[in-house]
């Protein structure tokens, strides 16, 4: 097995509430040059995730409600 195909089966997992902007933004960067399967953030981060890996192969995935407060204010509504 290659160090590709091995990246292609990652994925990827930053769901730290104190995650800074440019953490998350070198995090997903650091995705898309490795080839990772996903990225997986707070939902907060989606948007600037799709933006950064349009064009690769890396998918965005996301998590509600996920424990300390990380979930956005639509997602609180049930």
């Amino acid at each position: 097995m290659t160090k590709e195909e091995l990246a292609g089966m990652i994925d990827h997992t930053l769901l730290k509430p104190d995650a800074t902007l440019e953490e998350v933004r070198a995090f997903i960067e650091e995705a898309r040059d490795y080839g990772f399967a996903s990225v997986c953030l707070n939902p907060n981060y989606i948007e600037m995730a799709k933006l950064i890996l349009e064009g690769t192969k890396t998918k965005v995935c996301t998590v509600i409600d996920f424990p300390l407060g990380a979930c956005n204010k639509k997602s609180q509504r049930f």
